[in-house]
């Protein structure tokens, strides 16, 4: 049977109440905003489908859109009962789903994306759930803490994580409800339903999302949002992301609920459709100067750590770059002109090109290959890049990380745990305090005019997302990078203090700032002033004798 085109709302007509819902989407990336909508639209009007519990593979939103907006529909009406609960590996850029969580108004779980679009991929392979060593010693440990985000969560049990032992090694299994339902996006789909991505800036999870809700017991039913509809036979097979017999309805899209981004629309440099010939091309939307000159700092000196990784091995690396300041590295390698040999990859399927940020993060702009989100993660969890660099919200002294949670600071974990806990080298990157500062960069060195209110190198972060213990148990290398203080981990779960910025004094800018106090190295040094100018550091010429 062939999939039945729609462009209202019959195609969700079989959505039941109690269903457990799919939903593909990485901030406004594969997310299908206008079947979001239309099913919200049908319980406005009906009172159903009601008590839906939604599992996607980031989060289909960014402030204001999508799942964003139906969120803030949902919090002003004290009766919803619209949505029960749902698995969302990323709360960070939907303010009004943070509001629902944290007034325990619906269950959410906050399992990692990595492990969350493997799961999908267990399920579509009638497997009963995802085994895996990531998560040990971290909040996601039902030893240590729980997935689940608030006390309803706790109550219901919706997803679990239980620990499993084999061969006396410990991991953790995770499980979570099938789906029944499915609202995907791609950006067209013949008469037949083959459903092609070309025009989507990433490839996500919607293969397996769709695999999953098809997989036995009990077979679902698949919604894809397209922008087109083209003659059947048109569609070139190798650019068929999802067959027919995976899709049973096709919904046309109006093209204002189809942006690629949370700010672009369209651009065709985002989906690689169109490659740009010079470093000019990119300038219209990575504008390096859009960085505090503090953070362009941290940036640069992580571009540093991978310099020299590329000295060690003698030949190109690849390494991961997260949200905040990680984000920024991949303009300073821009900058620096060293992107063909220093190659990095975002955790949604990028391969090169320049990564963007904020609401758009998760993009880049002509980047030479696309991945699956499991596909990418698989490179993050086998320890296949290099290294990596991700951000901090909390650091404390067993090195213990906390990327984004506090108690009413629920954006979750994102990518971090898995990239985390497989990659055998890490830069922590952020600054040094968080709230409003005011960080000069001058003389080729840091002053501190206005220090930042919050303290976030702690005695014990609030959830630990990464763990020390187990980093250095497993041998990974890895440094805490600030704009005034760079650490490492010893062998021992306890930080070293290493290197500090020039014009910087260890116990009034540091030690101070500090609710616990770190090793000392015997033979601390100072950044490399390169960091701190104006100019471009040149680091090319480091690798002359190489490339």
């Amino acid at each position: 049977m062939f999939p039945r085109t729609d462009d209202d709302i019959s195609a969700l007509d079989q959505v039941q109440d109690n269903d457990t819902i799919a939903i593909s989407g990485f901030n406004m990336a594969t997310t299908p905003e206008y079947l979001i909508n239309l099913l919200y639209s049908k319980y406005q009007r009906s009172g159903h489908p009601n008590n839906l519990f939604i599992i996607s593979d980031a989060l289909p939103a960014v402030p204001g859109r999508a799942l964003d907006y139906v969120a803030q529909q949902l919090y002003k009406d004290k009766d919803q009962d619209f949505l029960k609960g749902s698995l969302m590996p990323f709360l960070g850029f939907s303010p009004w789903y943070q509001k629902l969580v944290l007034d325990n108004r619906i269950e959410c779980y906050g399992w990692p994306i990595g492990i969350t679009a493997y799961w999908f991929r267990e399920i579509a392979s009638g497997r009963p759930g995802l085994l895996t060593k990531i998560g040990l010693d971290t909040f996601l440990d039902p030893r240590k803490d729980d997935a689940a985000l608030n006390e309803l969560s706790r109550f219901r049990s919706s997803c679990k994580v239980e620990i499993l032992k084999i061969d006396e090694e410990d991991y953790l299994f995770y499980k979570a409800p099938k789906p029944k339902f499915a609202l995907i996006r791609a950006s067209l789909a013949d008469e037949m339903g083959n459903v092609s991505m070309k025009e989507e800036g990433i490839r996500g999870t919607v293969l397996s999302i769709a695999q999953a809700t098809k997989a036995l017991p009990t077979r679902g039913k698949v919604a894809c949002q397209v922008r087109w509809i083209a003659k059947s036979g048109t569609i070139n097979p190798r650019d068929v992301d999802i067959p027919f017999p995976l899709v049973d309805y096709i919904v046309i899209s109006p093209s204002q609920y189809h942006w690629q981004t949370g700010s672009i629309a369209y651009d065709p440099r985002l989906s690689s459709e169109i490659v740009s010939s010079s470093n000019r091309n990119l300038d219209t939307i990575i504008n390096i100067n859009q960085m505090e000159m503090y953070e362009k700092v941290i940036a640069r000196r992580v571009t540093l750590e991978f310099i020299n990784l590329i000295l060690q091995k003698k030949e190109r690396v690849l390494i991961n770059l997260g949200i905040g300041i990680p984000a920024f590295i991949s303009s300073v390698i821009h900058e620096e002109n060293i992107a063909d040999i220093l190659v990095s990859v975002i955790e949604s399927g990028p391969w090169g090109g320049v990564a963007l940020s904020g609401n758009d993060f998760g993009l880049a702009m002509s980047s030479f290959a696309l991945s699956t989100i499991p596909d990418m993660f698989s490179n993050f969890e086998g320890g296949i890049i290099d290294a990596a660099s991700l951000g901090f919200l909390q650091i404390d002294k067993f090195g213990n990380v906390n990327p984004s949670m506090l108690p009413n600071r629920l954006f979750g974990t994102g990518g971090f745990p898995v990239i985390a806990g497989g990659v055998s080298k890490i830069f922590f990157a952020g600054a040094f305090t968080g709230g409003k500062k005011e960080i000069n960069v001058i003389d080729n060195g840091i002053k501190i005019v206005h220090d930042g209110p919050i303290t976030k190198l702690v005695e014990n972060v609030y959830k630990i997302s990464f763990s020390g213990y187990q980093a250095a148990k497993c041998g990974q290398e890895i440094m805490y990078v600030t704009e005034r203080a760079v650490f490492r981990l010893d062998k021992s779960s306890e930080l070293i203090l290493e290197e500090i910025a020039p014009g910087i004094d260890i116990e009034k800018d540091v030690l101070s700032k500090m609710n616990f106090r770190p090793q000392i190295s015997s033979d601390i040094k100072v950044m490399d002033t390169r960091l701190f100018g104006k100019s471009p550091m040149n680091i090319r010429n480091d690798l002359k004798d190489l490339f």
